[in-house]
């Protein structure tokens, strides 16, 4: 299945998907045909911080069909707190919209674990996941959210994480696990992976992109179709 991702928010996060799921299909031995359309991240954070979930799904609506007409077959979101208009983009999209949510969720079922940590941006953090996760329960940094929020946009903007932020967020994981019952840590800011990558802060740390990567994999290699089943040989 041709996949079409929806790149720019942020430039980091996007080529961790591309660069992940090149490698997750060559090692498999499957052909991987990919494409990406660019958005604008400055515009997605102007309209995720005043929740114009109308305009920035139109602004998706219009990336998804140049996605279209390039042969894509589904789309996907390339970031966790960019995907708060998912319902206004599914609703209006040419293509369906593969959700990281429902994979999320699964994955920590699966795998036993029953409370997990947030990070991301502030939104997505007092949302807790935008209310997605139904089988998993979530806690976040109570009362850091707009400190650790601003400094995961920065670090998305930037394209790279000071030590500064990167101390803050590898705290606030800390924190979770320590104080709050958090088995692991939940990457639910996929430019995050700048402060985590290569690093060992200590506690179990499961990155969104993976889970939303190896769900990508399975359409791509025709293992899944849309609806999580197995296709018929």
């Amino acid at each position: 299945m041709h996949i079409g991702l929806i790149g720019g928010i942020g430039p980091a996060a996007t080529a961790a998907y591309y660069l992940k799921l090149a490698d997750r299909c060559r090692a498999a031995g499957v052909p991987l045909h990919l494409t990406i359309e660019n958005t604008e991240i400055s515009e997605l954070a102007r309209n995720a911080q005043t929740d114009r979930r109308a305009e920035q799904a139109a602004i998706y609506a219009r990336a998804i069909d140049r996605l279209a007409a390039a042969g894509a077959e589904v789309a996907a979101i390339t970031s966790i707190g960019g995907s708060f208009c998912e319902d206004e983009t599914r609703a209006i999209a040419a293509l369906p919209l593969v959700s990281a949510f429902g994979a999320l969720d699964g994955w920590f079922v699966s795998r036993g674990i029953g409370t997990i940590g947030i990070l991301g941006t502030e939104t997505v953090m007092r949302s807790h996941l935008y209310g997605r996760m139904q089988r998993t329960r979530t806690v976040i940094p109570v009362g850091r959210e707009a400190e650790i929020g601003q400094a995961y946009v920065a670090t998305a903007m930037a394209g790279h994480a000071s030590d500064t932020h990167r101390a803050l967020f590898f705290d606030a994981g800390r924190r979770m696990v320590e104080d709050m019952g958090a088995e692991a840590v939940l990457l639910a800011g996929t430019d995050l992976c700048l402060a985590f990558d290569g690093q060992h802060p200590g506690y179990p740390v499961v990155d969104a992109i993976d889970v939303h990567v190896e769900q990508l994999f399975g359409l791509a290699s025709g293992a899944v179709g849309l609806d999580g089943t197995n296709p018929a040989p």
